[in-house]
């Protein structure tokens, strides 16, 4: 199926098309601007860092830079308004020359609204815009805006955990947001949606989301964002810890372009563009 993304300053054709030789799909570098992630917390806390790591997934091929200020991995604790704009909006407002969309992730609507004044291309919503004022903070841009499925709040999510089918409940939720987002007046166009892998989910249900991707794509008929990298079901599945996810990683994001994800969010840029590209010159596969 093939898509068109309209990210603020940006716009993207994305998925199969009769005209391109292969599918397009975007890369999508994750910029951790906290103390605390799972994965790379505190290593781009200093602007200077930020800047340094944000350069170097924009060489290496990112579509888009990711910045996140509030770490949502599971049993963390939010952070303020103030501290979480203090983190992000240096980063924001620093790297709007790299020529590379800016995301945002965050669930606070005071901090989308001050990304949105910046100008960030894309806000990224774990809470898929459900808190109150979200929807109008983001209304009357032109960013996209990326709806992700997740159950409770990061501080409790694994607890909650519980589906009789994880893969029409995802798409119900993922269905009844974007009627919410489209009864605002936001256009389509604007939209991409997130199975929340992780988020709320056991080791099986990422399985049976990832192995539905298509499903999910053909029934909301939007573009699919992947975010599978360095995860704990990468771990569950290898036996391997964060800093040794990198090949499971790999196969995790080559799996959801398979399946149908237009966009895959990565840790390691440069491995993922490579191996993006030698399996689209190879054609489709059968996974």
């Amino acid at each position: 199926m093939q898509h068109f993304l309209q990210c603020g300053r940006f716009g993207y054709s994305l998925g199969k098309s009769s005209t391109a030789a292969t599918p397009s799909t975007l890369v999508m570098g994750i910029l951790n601007v906290t103390p605390d992630s799972f994965s790379d917390g505190g290593r781009f806390q200093a602007l200077e860092f930020a800047i340094s790591r944000a350069e170097e997934m924009a060489a290496d091929g990112a579509d888009m830079i990711d910045i996140g200020g509030e770490s949502t991995r599971p049993g963390s604790a939010p952070v303020s308004v103030e501290e979480e704009l203090r983190r992000v909006m240096p980063a924001l407002y620093a790297l709007r020359g790299l020529g590379k969309a800016l995301s945002v992730d965050t669930l606070k609507p005071e901090v989308m609204r001050e990304a949105v004044i910046a100008g960030a291309d894309m806000i990224n919503d774990v809470n898929a815009f459900r808190a109150p004022g979200a929807i109008e903070a983001v209304r009357d841009s032109d960013c996209g805006l990326c709806v992700m499925h997740m159950v409770a709040t990061p501080a409790t999510m694994q607890r909650e955990a519980h589906y009789v089918d994880v893969v029409a409940e995802v798409i119900a939720f993922l269905a009844e947001r974007i009627a919410a987002l489209s009864a605002a007046g936001i256009a389509r166009n604007r939209l991409c949606i997130d199975p929340g892998f992780g988020f709320g989910k056991t080791v099986a249900h990422n399985i049976a989301l990832l192995q539905n991707i298509g499903r999910i794509e053909r029934e909301l008929g939007l573009p699919v964002l992947a975010g599978l990298s360095r995860k704990s079901t990468i771990g569950a599945i290898t036996g391997r810890p964060v800093e040794q996810r990198l090949a499971g990683s790999l196969a995790g994001a080559l799996a959801a372009v398979a399946q149908g994800a237009s966009l895959v969010r990565v840790h390691d840029v440069a491995e993922t563009v490579d191996a993006l590209k030698v399996w689209h010159q190879a054609g489709p596969l059968n996974f």
